[in-house]
């Protein structure tokens, strides 16, 4: 049996998952979070071998929370099943350690397959996201500006696009307030974009937040 772990800060959509999962001879749903603390609860017990998130969470993102996933867990595979598009996040988080990237509007069945897929050790890559991982590697068209940061600068970009502040960032993140502010800079300077509110206009436009 495959032990599937379902982070997601809505309850309904929780029992749904877990009533398809549930139907299916070689799935278990073992564990439950509705944000990213509770998901780094559940890595820390080691009981799972999948974990499907969601992006959009109260208290901690699903980017920051896979970034503390992956540091405690690198081998555990995370499937992101998310609100937004494919073309906004998906090759983005790809790079940073998911093992795969599903909206949520695609059919259960494909959840089913992408569990077994990253659970082989293998990535769950859609068509959609094969062509603009291709077009990456080949050079061909235009890659967003966001695409160009490290994983920590697109933690920090999200969290200023946010409103947070450099003080909150760096207390949340256990990062000095220098560190933060020299993220910052970084991110501005690989976006060409001069101020905060830039930062919230493009994460808007974008799709990278609502």
């Amino acid at each position: 049996m495959i032990r599937v772990a379902i982070v997601d800060d809505h309850a309904i959509v929780r029992a749904g998952l877990r009533q398809f999962l549930s139907e299916q001879v070689d799935l278990t749903v073992v564990a439950e979070a509705a944000n990213g603390r509770e998901a780094l609860d559940i890595v820390r017990k080691g009981e799972v071998d999948v974990m499907v998130m969601d992006l959009s969470m109260p208290d901690q993102s699903g980017v920051d929370a896979l970034a503390g996933i992956k540091a405690r867990a690198p081998d555990l595979p995370v499937l992101i099943l998310s609100g937004f598009p494919e073309e906004h996040y998906a090759t983005t988080l790809l790079r940073q350690g998911a093992s795969g990237y599903l909206n949520k509007d695609c059919d259960p069945e494909e959840i089913a397959k992408a569990i077994r897929t990253v659970h082989r050790g293998r990535k769950y890559i859609t068509a959609g996201v094969a062509e603009m991982l291709a077009e990456g590697l080949s050079g061909a068209g235009d890659k967003p500006a966001h695409e160009q940061l490290s994983e920590r600068e697109f933690q920090v970009f999200l969290r200023l696009a946010k409103g947070e502040t450099i003080g909150h960032m760096a207390d949340s993140m256990s990062l000095s307030v220098k560190t933060v502010s020299t993220y910052r800079t970084r991110v501005m300077e690989k976006m060409g974009l001069a101020s905060n509110s830039d930062l919230t206009y493009y994460a808007l436009k974008n799709g990278l937040i609502q």
